[in-house]
């Protein structure tokens, strides 16, 4: 069996980005994996993936309203990626976020959503967002889901964690798979 190595890193942070765009790129071609799903909040880290890795690039943004402090993507940003080929979707969290988070304000409880979130946590911040995004592509139809893709994403901003993943929808969600770790943050 084949060692494949992971990139670790000592901190989670923006600071790993460009390691994290470039293992994740490196990857791909030898998998020969063409779909990248990124995780950005303003659209700095698919625009930066997007002079990295080739292919076609969707950029995920949250959904407005989730958290008092979101301000949203940076249309200039955003432009300037789409002028480099990356499609953008704005979507509602699968996970800690969508329905379920209405439903916990309203009654109380904890959704189910929650405790996968939670479990996708302990692995790091950018694990959880990587699944959440790739799902959220599945969903609008932007991924072809015959094939593996690469999931990008971070803690808080930028990218820390690159996963190869067989995506699936969100009402398959157990049917999605972790094929390998690229990149993650150790703490």
């Amino acid at each position: 069996m084949p060692e494949r190595p992971t990139l670790v890193f000592d901190k989670p942070g923006k600071e790993n980005t460009e390691a994290t765009l470039r293992a994740a790129a490196r990857r791909a071609a030898e998998l020969e994996i063409d779909e990248f799903v990124i995780a950005t909040s303003t659209g700095r880290t698919a625009l930066r993936a997007s002079d990295i890795c080739s292919g076609s690039l969707v950029g995920v943004h949250l959904s407005a309203g989730l958290w008092s402090v979101y301000v949203g993507p940076d249309p200039e940003i955003v432009r300037q990626a789409e002028a480099k080929g990356v499609r953008f979707l704005t979507a509602t969290h699968t996970l800690m976020g969508g329905v379920d988070s209405a439903v916990q304000k309203k009654f109380g409880g904890t959704p189910a959503a929650d405790f996968i979130a939670h479990v996708l946590y302990l692995f790091s911040q950018g694990t959880k967002v990587a699944i959440e995004v790739t799902v959220g592509a599945a969903d609008a139809g932007l991924l072809s889901m015959k094939r593996e893709v690469i999931g990008i994403a971070g803690t808080n901003e930028g990218a820390d964690t690159a996963l190869v993943l067989k995506p699936a929808y969100s009402h398959d969600f157990f049917d999605l798979r972790v094929c390998e770790i690229i990149a993650k943050p150790r703490e």
